[in-house]
């Protein structure tokens, strides 16, 4: 019987005095466990990465770090310009070796944004830095949980995914940063990945209005009728399964969650608000329009609990998980 290809995924630990090097850690030990074909390596500085000799042998051997030197040292929960290049350093090395071929996939641990701004370097979030250094025109946030089944009552466990117009910008910005041909390749974007690396046939996609009422016919704003429909209706044509737009009061709807491969909504919290209160802690972040594969956590830096040992790594394995997946499935098609 032939053994499945191994699968090399890499994680870069995120914001040294933060919780990102313990979840990684613990998250990597259980899901080799898990996979016999896996291959995990931790980017960051060994002092925080240290493997116990007490994992099985198996696993150890599988488990390698990646030595990259802080500026200074770290104390637990308390943040350092002067370690804003490490994280940067760790984001480089795993892009540059998924591009290259040397790893299937990269899974990010939260990271601090002011930090890095703090020390000079412009930094909007993990999502437009990928992009920028994958030479990525445009890319497409989406978080994804499995929802068990009891949630909201419902009967099955279902697959709930949200993706965003629009990622890190200032409310007042998110009209004017809407257009219909950034819509439509957004749409494409997700429709192109979700058949692509989730192997969907037909994805079916919802998307969002921006105003009260998705507008109203004008009456409470125009993105709808100048931006949002027209988007929508070039995607349709274009053979794309998207309906739209819905209110964003009445768009997550759980009796169309099993009819619903995304839900896409114009703006941060309007989407990610519905999607945190059903699946805090287990949420995944996925970086759509990417030529290389990248899952993260859905949660923060932790401050007040780094170092503690209180650290939830639920959120890392996940991202884990449908990072292996992910690559599996490409690898399957190569």
């Amino acid at each position: 019987m032939q053994l499945p290809a191994i699968v090399k995924l890499v994680i870069t630990t995120g914001e040294p005095s933060g919780i990102g090097p313990e979840v990684s850690l613990a998250a990597a030990a259980h899901l080799l466990k898990e996979q016999v074909n896996l291959e995990v390596t931790l980017v960051g500085c060994s002092d925080l990465l240290t493997v116990s000799d007490a994992l099985d042998p198996t696993i150890r051997d599988r488990l390698h770090v990646h030595h990259v030197s802080l500026a200074e040292p770290v104390r637990s929960g308390e943040l350092n310009p002067a370690n804003a290049s490490y994280v940067l350093n760790t984001l480089d090395f795993a892009i540059d070796g998924c591009v290259e071929g040397r790893f299937d996939a990269m899974v990010t641990a939260p990271l601090q944004k002011s930090i890095i701004n703090l020390a000079g370097t412009p930094f909007t979030g993990h999502t437009e830095y990928l992009a920028e250094r994958c030479g990525v025109k445009r890319v497409v946030m989406m978080l994804c949980a499995e929802l068990p089944a009891g949630t909201l009552g419902m009967d099955n466990t279902q697959q709930f995914r949200v993706a965003l117009a629009t990622t890190h910008l200032p409310l007042q910005a998110v009209s004017s940063a809407l257009s219909c041909n950034d819509l439509f390749e957004t749409i494409q974007i997700i429709d192109h990945d979700l058949r692509s690396k989730f192997g969907i046939a037909q994805p079916q996609i919802r998307v969002a209005g921006l105003n009260p009422h998705a507008g109203e016919a004008g009456y409470l704003g125009r993105e709808e009728l100048d931006q949002i429909i027209p988007a929508i209706n070039l995607a349709r044509d274009s053979g794309i399964a998207v309906s739209g737009p819905y209110p964003g009061d009445t768009m997550f709807d759980v009796r169309v969650l099993d009819k619903t491969d995304v839900f896409l909504a114009m703006y941060h919290d309007q989407g990610l608000a519905p999607f945190k209160f059903v699946s805090f802690a287990s949420g995944i972040n996925v970086t759509l329009g990417l030529p290389i594969i990248r899952t993260s956590v859905d949660h923060g830096t932790a401050l007040d609990i780094a170092g503690k040992g209180l650290a939830d790594h639920r959120s890392m394995l996940e991202a884990l998980r449908l990072a292996y997946a992910l690559a599996s499935h490409h690898n399957s098609l190569v």
